[in-house]
């Protein structure tokens, strides 16, 4: 089988050459690299990657192949993929099928055998920012057309990805072992591994779609609410922070996670703003606050809350007392939020991670805990 050409193009006109990998055509989004040697598959299925063209800075990708336990979702998500060397056999007992056949049964365009080291450090001293894949037929496209193309393109910041990856229509998961009543849990690209974690906490676990009304939750009955992670500017969600302010008022116990933190930090009153490349991989090292602790994490976020780290602040929006609850040690920027005078906290790493670690993963019984508090004083 021959091999077909293929070219990345950033919107700063660096290019680099390949091979066409997965589906032919043209791509185009923020061109992103994630630091997990493992995992590659709940990368691509996780809906927090939609309108990101993801650069894997492990080397060698597509070793066990894909298979129908490992999805965070029904689909892929990314809008192109980059990698150094695809795997050219499938070795696992698990695998139904190669990466690069499910890439092409997708529609999903990405390149190979281009230095996925030189990308991640021109990302890392510019900054991420829109890019182009061009494969097959569409790498003779001329240079210049390429890169007019590209710019044309859409850019992350305000961006509202919401509608593009929540539920149509709301469904639910019972309750596993000792019922604790039932949270509703906003579809904001929120990933299979979240939803089990949940019921296994007895939560009978009530997912909504991102377009729903106060009124509408509160009809449900909810004991809890949380807002799962997502892709896109949080800074474009204002219905979002509205609806997540009603919850408060209400005196929900609340749970957020990875944008579900970024759109609590707004509605607290707090500003969000875009990293330089942000956060993406499951070794990014984590302090909690209260305990001192340092947790390896798994992350996926191009923007952070802005509030003040190691003292208590007063909620720009009424909301009392609040703390920055975890910091990250590369960058020192906010993990997570704890309100002291409402039943709310969220955090911006994913201690759901399906590919691991699990050292965060105690949080579900946190809010587990929170919850039964809360029922307790009724």
């Amino acid at each position: 089988m021959a091999i077909d050409p293929a070219v990345l193009v950033l919107e700063d006109g660096t290019r680099y050459a390949g091979n066409a990998y997965g589906a032919r055509g043209q791509t185009f989004g923020e061109v992103v690299f994630a630091t997990g040697m493992t995992g590659y598959q709940e990368t691509l299925t996780d809906p927090s990657y939609a309108g990101q063209i993801v650069v894997m800075t492990a080397p060698h990708i597509g070793n066990t192949g894909v298979n129908d336990e490992d999805p965070e979702s029904s689909r892929i998500w990314v809008a192109g993929y980059v990698v150094r060397d695809p795997s050219r056999i499938v070795s696992n007992y698990r695998a139904s099928g190669s990466l690069d056949d499910q890439l092409v049964a997708e529609n999903i365009v990405g390149i190979s055998g281009i230095d996925t080291r030189a990308v991640t450090r021109r990302l890392r001293d510019a900054g991420v920012m829109r890019g182009g894949v061009f494969s097959g037929a569409d790498a003779g496209i001329a240079a210049e057309k390429q890169l007019e193309l590209v710019k044309k393109s859409a850019s992350m910041v305000g961006l509202n990805l919401s509608s593009l990856v929540s539920t149509a229509d709301g469904y639910s998961l019972p309750a596993e072992g000792e019922r604790v009543g039932s949270v509703a849990v906003l579809d904001l690209g929120v990933k299979t591994s979240t939803l089990r974690y949940l019921a296994a906490r007895g939560f009978d676990v009530n997912v909504v779609p991102q377009t729903i009304t106060l009124e509408q939750l509160l009809a449900t009955k909810p004991d809890a609410v949380f807002f799962s992670n997502g892709p896109g500017d949080p800074g474009a969600s204002d219905q979002h922070v509205e609806l997540l302010q009603g919850v408060l008022r209400e005196g929900l116990p609340f749970f957020g996670i990875c944008f579900g933190n970024q759109l609590l930090g707004r509605a607290l009153g707090f500003g969000t703003y875009k990293l330089p490349f942000g956060h993406r991989g499951i070794n990014q090292p984590v302090v909690d606050v209260a305990t001192g602790r340092t947790e390896i994490t798994s992350h996926n976020h191009g923007f952070a809350v802005d509030a003040p780290i190691g003292e208590i602040t007063e909620s720009p929006a009424g909301f009392g007392r609040v703390e920055v609850s975890h910091v990250n040690l590369n960058d020192n920027v906010v993990e997570g939020l704890n309100a002291l005078d409402i039943p709310a906290f969220s955090v911006q790493y994913h201690p759901e991670a399906a590919a691991g670690p699990h050292d965060a993963n105690y949080l579900f019984d946190r809010f587990r805990d929170l919850v039964v508090s809360a029922k307790d004083k009724k």
